[in-house]
């Protein structure tokens, strides 16, 4: 029998999912907890919480939210887990993807297999198609530039969003985020680009896959932008009914490419 848990990030994924699955436990990173009921958990003290994962009959993992790095306390490491820092720290040193893959290798390494929202919710990953608006001849080639923007740096682990306009990259998402990036547009741009979504180049697609959703149009109004486009198959879209109408009422496009 398969029973899923869901391992919840911050931001309205988790939520969305667990109204999907009612059946599934959620846990949750401790510091970092969604707006919902969740247990939780500490990086220091990974294999009792995989113990009690297998406890409970847990079969999968379903990873869904974001997540910071914690600030680990060498103090509060079990013996079990302990062993595992040198190869938690080597990971975390190549940067987040590597630390991700490292994190999952170890939940599969426990007897837990790890799945995707393509998995559980494909309706929230768009194919391809614009959903609303039309982007010119102009916002396409924008859109084609972004995208060989993030296929070169995404080897370098640096984000999954960039601004590009007539052709000029106006800005990169980095570690702040796409709120930061979108500001920093609203307040040095001239307005017209297009943002762009798609995961990173050899990316595990079973987690962190970007996220557009209501508030992404708000922040993307304010940056005064003509449209959004993304990678088809590569993008969550989130609560698509009223991401499409905020869109629509403010004259953004919105195009899965």
């Amino acid at each position: 029998m398969t029973r899923t848990a869901i391992i919840a990030g911050q931001g309205r994924l988790a939520l969305i999912l667990a109204h999907r699955m009612p059946d599934a436990p959620v846990f949750a990173l401790e510091g970092f907890a969604p707006e919902m009921k969740a247990g939780s958990f500490r990086l220091e003290r990974l294999i009792p919480f995989l113990d009690h994962l297998a406890e409970i009959g847990v079969t999968r993992v379903l990873f869904a939210g974001a997540v910071q790095r914690p600030k680990l306390d060498p103090e509060a490491f079990d013996p079990a887990t302990a062993q595992l820092v040198p190869r938690m720290l080597t990971a975390i040193r190549s940067g987040d993807d590597a630390a991700l893959r490292a994190l999952l290798d170890i939940f599969e390494e426990s007897g837990l297999g790890v799945v995707g929202v393509q998995d559980v919710a494909p309706d929230l990953i768009p194919a391809m198609g614009v959903l609303c608006g039309e982007p010119d001849a102009q916002h396409k080639t924008d859109a084609a530039r972004a995208s060989e923007i993030l296929e070169s740096t995404g080897p370098l682990d640096i984000g999954q969003g960039v601004v590009v306009a007539r052709g000029l990259c106006l800005a990169l998402e980095t570690l702040p985020g796409t709120e930061a990036m979108l500001d920093f547009v609203a307040r040095h741009g001239s307005g017209g680009g297009v943002f762009y979504k798609a995961p990173k180049a050899g990316q595990d697609r079973r987690v962190d896959l970007p996220t557009i959703g209501p508030d992404t149009i708000d922040q993307a109004v304010a940056a005064r932008l003509a449209g959004i486009a993304w990678q088809a198959g590569g993008v969550i879209l989130l609560d698509r009914d009223e991401t499409i109408r905020r869109a629509e009422a403010a004259g953004l496009f919105l195009w899965a490419r």
